[in-house]
């Protein structure tokens, strides 16, 4: 999740901004003066970032004893609430980091079986979490396939293309780190 801090996501929603024009954009700050939320509405869509995730839209529970991770070191959040909508398309990605005492193999686990509800649930070894989600090369497909089949994380992934959870456990000192995703587009040709 740290790949995913609300700097970098705030920065392209800013980004997006340039290149169109603006009807409003409103900030919102917690109580340390820090930005907590970013709205912009422009005539051709809206960029919702939100620091502040909430577990339940995920839609995979918090593994028993887990919690949220700390900001690190660079002060970036470990959760995200991203929502870019526009004529025919639509992207939200809602992400949050937790750690917990129990090995990766425990965590992972308890994960394959609460991924199940959704269908079949793919295993990923990688190096990093990879939200780049490769499809099958018949386009027409909606199945998701692992990119990399080399690293110490694995990913549990489970949904279409348009519609996927993704749990990505990674060791961490005698426990483990895990980032729970939900990806979800829709309109004409949307690949993530």
């Amino acid at each position: 999740m740290g790949r995913i801090s609300f700097q970098i996501v705030s920065a392209a929603a800013l980004i997006a901004l340039f290149g169109v024009s603006a009807c409003s954009v409103n900030v919102k700050k917690d109580k340390n003066d820090q930005e907590k939320q970013v709205d912009i509405t422009t005539p051709v869509g809206g960029i919702h970032v939100s620091k502040g995730a909430n577990p339940d839209d995920v839609g995979i529970p918090i593994y028993p004893g887990a919690h949220l991770k700390e900001k690190d070191s660079d002060g970036d959040d470990k959760s995200a609430n991203v929502n870019i909508s526009g004529f025919g398309f639509g992207l939200k990605v809602v992400a949050l980091e937790y750690e917990s005492k129990d090995t990766p193999d425990k965590v992972l686990g308890y994960y394959r079986d609460q991924l199940k509800k959704y269908g079949n649930v793919l295993v990923c070894h990688t190096s990093h979490l990879d939200l780049n989600t490769k499809v099958n090369d018949d386009h027409s497909s909606h199945e998701l396939t692992c990119e990399g089949t080399s690293g110490v994380n694995v990913e549990l992934k489970v949904g279409t293309k348009e519609n996927q959870h993704i749990v990505e456990v990674e060791p961490e000192g005698s426990g483990s780190k895990f980032s729970l995703v939900y990806v979800r587009t829709h309109g004409k040709d949307a690949e993530i």
